[in-house]
């Protein structure tokens, strides 16, 4: 399902320029889309903008993801996409998903001039700066991105599924990182890009898009299923009882 069609921006700073018509298209899929974030690395810990630089995962990342697999077990999955980068392919991997297939358009927002730094960094130059705003300027040998750029990617990712999500009773599962995974979310909902920010989306979650009465809809969202344990505080505990829903008919950086 893809929401509507976006208008690129003029630059990788320039505002959203998104249709203001952003109800959902007629004719909604009957399967349903789980997001799932990669685990921890190093740069999320510190809270650094990591989107071409490949960090692995830490440890406790490789841990988290393998957590994962538990409630992924046993789900009818039609196809599994996932972020090009290490940190997304490892993720899907020691979470067991089936035949993962990387897709360059899952790639983290580029960060350009500001790869590797944090919110904190680019506010003392930018005091007014917002990313679902603003974009990021080009810089590192990187082009940067607007949200429109963003929100272009994520509605052909969801194009690109769109007959995999009408098997009814099956799932999509696309692997990935944290500020598109936002957008994503934003452009099933026929929102636009910069809605994004609304979602808050930690590390090693599992999030789900569906449908209700004809209108998509979210049904779950930044679920944790790393044991309590080894949470972190201000992270969000593990019990037995969390389950990912099936489906009906019918924050740092990175």
């Amino acid at each position: 399902m893809t929401g509507p069609r976006t208008t690129t921006g003029t630059g990788a700073q320039g505002r959203s320029a998104t249709n203001d018509d952003h109800r959902p298209e007629t004719g909604c899929p009957r399967g349903a889309l789980l997001l799932v974030r990669h685990g921890e690395t190093e740069w999320t810990l510190n809270r650094r903008h990591t989107s071409i630089t490949d960090v692995p995962l830490t440890a406790r990342g490789e841990q988290q993801a393998m957590q994962l697999a538990m409630p992924l077990r046993g789900l009818d999955i039609a196809r599994v996409l996932t972020s090009p980068r290490t940190r997304a392919t490892h993720t899907a991997r020691l979470a067991g998903l089936p035949n993962p297939q990387t897709c360059d358009d899952l790639r983290e927002w580029d960060y350009g001039a500001y790869e590797g730094l944090r919110t904190a960094d680019i506010l003392r130059r930018r005091p007014e700066w917002s990313l679902w705003r603003d974009g990021v300027p080009p810089g590192n040998d990187q082009p940067g991105e607007s949200p429109d750029s963003v929100g272009a990617r994520a509605d052909r990712v969801l194009a690109s599924l769109r007959s995999d999500l009408d098997a009814a009773e099956r799932l999509v599962v696309v692997v990935g990182h944290g500020h598109f995974l936002r957008v994503l979310a934003a452009r099933w909902l026929g929102l636009p890009p910069t809605a994004g920010s609304l979602f808050r989306l930690d590390t090693a979650t599992v999030s789900r898009l569906g449908v209700e009465h004809g209108r998509p809809v979210v049904a779950q969202w930044n679920q944790s299923y790393c044991q309590a344990a080894e949470a972190r505080p201000g992270e969000k505990g593990w019990s037995p009882g969390m389950k990912v829903p099936r489906s009906h008919a019918g924050t740092n950086q990175g």
